[in-house]
């Protein structure tokens, strides 16, 4: 099954790039470019990407912005990877709390890229998981509402969203625990489904936020 992608960046040469390290992957197809923040909705409801390359700054609309529209207008909205040159790039953090699944950075090795995107289209694992601690780390505001987090997860659930913010997949999580990937799957629904997060990404923000896990 062929992955889509839409890249959005304001230098025509990074499109370039990507677009010629991702066609060369039978797996991967780019469906559509676009230069700037303010036409990503448009675009994505016309070219329906399963995975969008999203640029962090941008001149007029920034990639941060692009993904709160992308979200809060396409109903059925792709998966958000922006890129970045820094990866303590504040904006990055901004954007992962916008709701992007993921962050690039531009420095990245073309296998690097290509992983990523498969990381994210298939979503069962979290991308760079230490940096997204480092970053939760830094910008996290004081912990409100670890115990009521408590209260609404079960032991079991806590523990599987602790592993997934480790960078664990299913797989892995089952291996930890002792349990099925399908039993895991059924727990990352529920954590999911009880933190109102759209992917583990988003969930293990939330948790960094509420103080129920810790980034130090």
């Amino acid at each position: 099954m062929t992955t889509t992608v839409l890249i959005v960046d304001d230098e025509q040469l990074i499109r370039a790039g990507l677009r010629a390290i991702i066609d060369s992957e039978a797996d991967l197809s780019v469906v559509g470019e676009a230069s700037d923040g303010g036409s990503v909705v448009a675009e994505v409801s016309r070219l329906h990407p399963q995975v969008v390359l999203m640029d962090v700054r941008m001149p007029r609309v920034d990639g941060i912005e692009a993904t709160r529209q992308v979200l809060a207008k396409v109903p059925e909205p792709p998966k958000i990877l922006v890129v970045t040159t820094f990866e303590n790039d504040d904006y990055v953090y901004d954007a992962l709390r916008a709701g992007a699944s993921g962050f690039l950075l531009k420095r990245a090795r073309p296998e690097e890229i290509v992983q990523a995107i498969r990381m994210v289209a298939h979503g069962d694992t979290l991308l760079f998981p230490a940096a997204i601690r480092s970053l939760a780390a830094r910008h996290a505001p004081a912990a409100k509402d670890a115990a009521r987090w408590h209260e609404r997860l079960t032991e079991r659930e806590g523990d599987v969203l602790r592993l997934m913010a480790k960078g664990l997949s299913n797989a892995e999580i089952g291996q930890e625990l002792f349990v099925s990937p399908q039993t895991v799957k059924t727990h990352v629904g529920n954590v999911l489904a009880k933190t109102q997060a759209r992917d583990r990404t988003q969930a293990v923000i939330s948790a960094y936020e509420s103080g129920f896990i810790t980034p130090g």
